[in-house]
């Protein structure tokens, strides 16, 4: 299983390019960021920095989406950052969070996010495309390459991602709703005549390697209330009473109110209603022998990413803690195996 980090770009860029360098020093394959240009700097410029300091990680969006930039921007952005690095980025993308509602937009349907997947992963890939009435191809892209992997909870979200998504991005770590999600995903992936196996699952999630629980839950809160706008969209459409486990939805409950200028925020004021046993599904705290157990879980149910959401005080600690230990470990299983 592929180890990653998530990143969020608060100033100064010079700390998130460094925290990128460590992660790959320590083994970590993939450097993925928020994209919210408003809350926190665009991302674009700093994979340039990244992906120029570092020489394998692969580096993308958790996640952007179809609504902040044209579609055709957007994809440029990818066959460019490969014409310059060689084929190193990766394409997070979902319908839109925190950087369409800052402007009291809303996030795009389900019918856009597939129309925008298309264009998108053409253009970057090299080929042509139909986009607003004109045939489109970057004639300078034809050797760049960028998968185009899909965040969802929902089932028509899930279904989505079995049918065009190169790969699922779960942004949560709960095991059970994990097992859920996936069977969805391949589920939609046979029914559309793909090869269930070929759709690539992340799990992403904060994950803090210490001792003191109740620290960790409160540096890891913010998780909840982040998860819990997504929730909240889907009990909206679907209802209480839907397909979609309780597990996921019955803790938003308690919800009154969100502000996106504490969003992925340690201490965040608005996510006093996630518990503690929320904190402990959704996210993986505690010391290496238990982090390994639940990413040995994980890796059981199919997963083959995890990315640590490395929002809280112990970013250092928890990187090296998994480049010395974690990482190690989960190999070693793996030789026993074979």
């Amino acid at each position: 299983m592929d180890l990653g980090v998530v990143l969020q770009t608060t100033p100064p860029a010079a700390r998130v390019i460094e925290l990128a360098k460590r992660a790959e020093a320590f083994g970590f394959s993939h450097v993925w960021t928020f994209d919210s240009h408003i809350l926190w700097e665009e991302p674009f410029p700093i994979y340039s920095k990244i992906l120029d300091s570092t020489n394998n990680v692969i580096v993308g969006p958790m996640v952007t989406n179809p609504a902040t930039r044209d579609w055709t921007v957007t994809a440029s952005l990818f066959a460019t950052l490969n014409e310059m690095y060689g084929n190193r980025t990766i394409i997070g993308i979902g319908r839109g969070d925190s950087a369409v509602r800052v402007t009291n937009g809303k996030p795009t349907t389900l019918a856009t996010l597939r129309e925008s997947i298309h264009v998108i992963r053409e253009l970057a890939n090299g080929r042509g495309v139909d986009y607003k009435g004109s045939e489109i191809r970057f004639p300078w892209a034809g050797k760049s390459r960028a998968e185009v992997w899909v965040a969802a909870y929902g089932p028509k979200a899930l279904q989505l991602t079995g049918e065009v998504g190169d790969g699922f991005i779960l942004q949560l770590a709960d095991p059970s709703i994990t097992a859920w999600t996936i069977k969805a995903v391949r589920d939609a992936a046979a029914a559309a005549g793909r090869d269930p196996k070929s759709v690539k699952i992340c799990v992403a999630a904060p994950a803090y390697v210490g001792d003191d629980i109740a620290h960790m839950r409160d540096q890891c809160r913010w998780f909840g209330g982040m998860v819990g706008n997504h929730v909240a969209d889907i009990v909206s459409r679907y209802g209480e009473n839907s397909d979609v486990p309780k597990a996921l939805t019955d803790y938003i409950k308690g919800r009154e109110g969100y502000d996106y200028n504490e969003h992925g925020r340690a201490g965040n004021s608005h996510t006093t209603f996630v518990p503690d046993e929320i904190v402990d599904r959704f996210c993986i705290l505690g010391n290496v022998d238990q982090h390994i157990a639940r990413l040995r879980e994980l890796e059981s149910l199919g997963v083959d990413q995890f990315s640590i959401y490395l929002q809280h005080d112990g970013k250092d600690r928890t990187l090296e803690a998994y480049g010395e230990s974690i990482m190690p470990a989960l190999a070693a299983t793996v030789k026993a195996k074979q």
